[in-house]
């Protein structure tokens, strides 16, 4: 049975009942519905807790797609006692690193609106995080890019989502920025981000719902990764 991705629908829903449908030889709990992100794209899997009907509280360390890609393992803490096949649970996010990692990845988006080239990879973190461009030619200036996000943050435009159809994502190649991650197509639906007047781009991870909900960020550094390859690191300024 597919997890209902919870996260897709509503990235600040923090808390939801569920029930386990799957437990896996390593220990990980599948369940049908979940508002823990699962690892993709450069975007870390969640962290929170799994309670128990009886108020045991277990420590989920991170969430990971299973071998299907339909559904969510919850990888709890090693050691911890597991559920019950067919147990009801609560599972709550740790919000405080989730949201630090919607705001980072909305500020990555504006990142690649500053920098129009080509993404080769990328990574988000709670504290810092990176993207990796095709650059034919150096001399990017540190300050200029931290300035021209900050100009962005500061119309506080709003952040939305909505769906086109794989075969309008294929008839419209120019969205897609990415080179090492391709949007998650093959349902017939993909998602798009969409940053009012500033960026279209699909992608199924998590983002505030508006920029000045991000704060002030700065590039730390910029470092050449080959001939045409410039990693971007942005931390909180």
């Amino acid at each position: 049975m597919a997890t209902l991705l919870l996260f897709r629908d509503d990235a600040y829903q923090t808390e939801t009942s569920a029930v386990v449908t799957a437990l896996t030889p390593e220990g990980g709990i599948v369940v049908d519905r979940t508002v823990f992100y699962a690892s993709a794209g450069g975007q870390p899997g969640d962290r929170g807790t799994l309670i128990r009907a009886d108020g045991c509280e277990i420590g989920i360390e991170t969430a990971v797609y299973g071998p299907s890609k339909v559904d969510v393992i919850h990888v709890p803490a090693p050691g911890a006692t597991v559920p019950e096949l067919g147990e009801a649970v609560t599972l709550r996010l740790d919000w405080p690193t989730r949201h630090k990692r919607m705001r980072m990845h909305t500020a990555l988006h504006l990142l690649s609106v500053v920098l129009p080239f080509p993404v080769t990879g990328g990574s988000i973190g709670e504290e810092e995080s990176r993207l990796d461009f095709d650059i034919p030619d150096a001399g990017l200036d540190k300050d200029a890019i931290t300035a021209k996000l900050a100009e962005m943050i500061a119309t506080g435009a709003r952040v939305s989502e909505r769906w086109i159809s794989d075969d309008e994502l294929l008839a419209n190649p120019g969205l897609v920025k990415t080179m090492s991650v391709k949007p998650p197509m093959g349902s017939g639906k993909v998602r798009l981000v969409d940053i009012e007047g500033i960026d279209l781009q699909p992608c199924g991870g998590t983002h505030v719902r508006s920029l000045d909900e991000i704060g002030a960020v700065q590039v730390t550094k910029i470092e050449k990764k080959g001939q045409q390859n410039r990693r971007v690191r942005l931390a909180w300024a």
